[in-house]
């Protein structure tokens, strides 16, 4: 069994017996990964109700704040989420050039996990402390740019994950029942594009008004346009000599994640007759169409436009959670072997947790520490340096999600959802849309080149 010392230990031994047949790089990001999805718990339970009076508590933690039942959750999310980034964003910075386990830097990155949950306990009780003058405002300001690129390694992460999808049944498709494998291959992508479709139409009917919500109109038109453009490059003469992996799944994938983030931007926009609560779009969904002669009519109240009421567990985090927990997952268990998405994490090639089984330990002796191999002797299988960046980013991702992108004002005495933080993600998914559009075209655009 882990014994306790294991804690001060590497990863091969912190989970030994859990996972036989993993690998200690993979290992490794396992833990960093748990580390931040248990962070994030912590920040949930901040906002669970009846929490507020006990944030109160804190000295000088509500100190000149009004109506800080109201704030404290927000503040708390804040002070949890920077805590994580500071220490993510220091490790990033101590692991530059480490080129593999040889280097002491190395096991520091692999082992001593009892001092770094100290550290991070301690950094966060530390923030708790920390005065609010501007610090609130300047963590707002780094956590929308941090989110702004975690949101855009989110759509690497998925490009990668479409690839290997394809990949894998085509190649299943090439060695038997290639119709049963076509025939999933096409349902996938069918459904994909009929819940796109779905998601246009709900947009347009109730994010929408004949004669207001002018922005939204444009967003959910010009990016339908953009996806049935980027969707029909993909499948070109010309790209697909050039490109044999892109294919309608990849482009299926992106188009649905491009209505999200579409979705998610409008879903923040402070006037209100714009950005219908989720509630309000289920009471009208379920009102009657018709009413009877007999009964008199009862006119729905419109909101006003005006500031958002402060709202914690909506769909739009619920979503977002799932997609960031999804995506961090895959990029801790997962190297690609897309050279394009090894280049952007500098990594070599790796395969799943599972798929090594050779060299497990199978044969330790009983009693003593079972250790998962160091496959990192001769070169590490990933840029340490660069995966705590990534983290770095997922935690201020997870900072703005939480607190659905809301910004304080000058006093401190409200929370509202601001243009800036619609635009950063309608902005967003251009960019990604531009990113998969460049890998289809960048072969035929620099012929010379190699993209394989």
């Amino acid at each position: 069994m882990c014994k306790i010392p294991c804690l001060c230990s590497g990863a091969s031994c912190l989970l030994c017996r859990c996972c036989p047949n993993s690998k200690n790089s993979t290992v490794t990001r396992l833990i960093y990964a748990f580390l931040l999805l248990l962070s994030t718990i912590v920040a949930c339970i901040m906002l669970a109700p009846g929490m507020e009076m006990q944030l109160k508590k804190v000295p000088g933690f509500c100190d000149k704040v009004v109506h800080c039942e109201e704030l404290v959750g927000y503040r708390a999310v804040y002070r949890v989420s920077f805590a994580m980034a500071v220490f993510f964003f220091l490790f990033s910075l101590i692991m530059i050039q480490v080129k593999s386990s040889k280097d002491p830097r190395a096991s520091v990155h692999n082992g001593f996990w009892f001092f770094k949950i100290a550290a991070i306990v301690g950094i966060m009780v530390g923030a708790f402390y920390i005065p609010e003058g501007p610090f609130t405002t300047a963590l707002f300001a780094i956590g929308t740019c941090g989110a702004f690129c975690f949101i855009l390694i989110q759509l690497v992460l998925l490009v990668d994950f479409a690839h290997s999808w394809n990949e894998s049944w085509v190649e299943r498709m090439e060695e038997g029942n290639s119709k049963c494998w076509y025939a999933a291959l096409l349902a996938c992508t069918g459904l994909f594009y009929t819940l796109s479709f779905i998601a246009v139409v709900l947009f347009y009917v109730f994010y929408t008004k004949p004669d207001a919500c002018t922005e939204n109109k444009f967003f959910i038109s010009f990016n339908m346009l953009v996806c049935i453009a980027v969707s029909i490059t993909s499948v070109l003469p010309k790209v697909q000599e050039h490109q044999p992996r892109s294919g309608l799944l990849q482009s299926s994938i992106i188009t649905l994640y491009t209505m999200y983030l579409t979705w998610s931007a409008m879903s923040n926009e402070p006037e209100r007759i714009c950005n219908p609560s989720l509630l309000n779009i289920i009471s009208q969904i379920a009102a009657p169409t018709s009413i009877p002669a007999n009964v008199t009519a009862v006119v729905p109240v419109v909101p006003t436009p005006g500031p958002q009421k402060l709202q914690w567990w909506d769909a739009q985090s619920v979503v977002g959670l799932t997609v960031f927990v999804l995506c961090l997952l895959y990029s801790s268990i997962r190297s690609s072997n897309n050279s394009q998405v090894n280049k952007l994490t500098l990594s070599t090639s790796d395969s799943v947790i599972l798929d090594d089984t050779t060299g497990t330990g199978s044969d330790v002796e009983d009693g003593e520490i079972r250790r998962v191999p160091d496959n990192e002797k001769d070169g590490v299988q990933y840029s340490y340096a660069f995966f705590h960046f990534m983290l770095f980013l997922a935690s201020l991702y997870i900072m703005m999600t939480l607190t659905n992108w809301y910004s304080p004002d000058a006093e401190f005495k409200t929370l509202t959802s601001k243009w800036p933080a619609v635009w950063v993600k309608i902005s967003s998914s251009w960019v990604c849309l531009l990113l998969y559009l460049w890998t289809l075209v960048a072969p035929l655009v620099l012929p010379n080149r190699d993209f394989n």
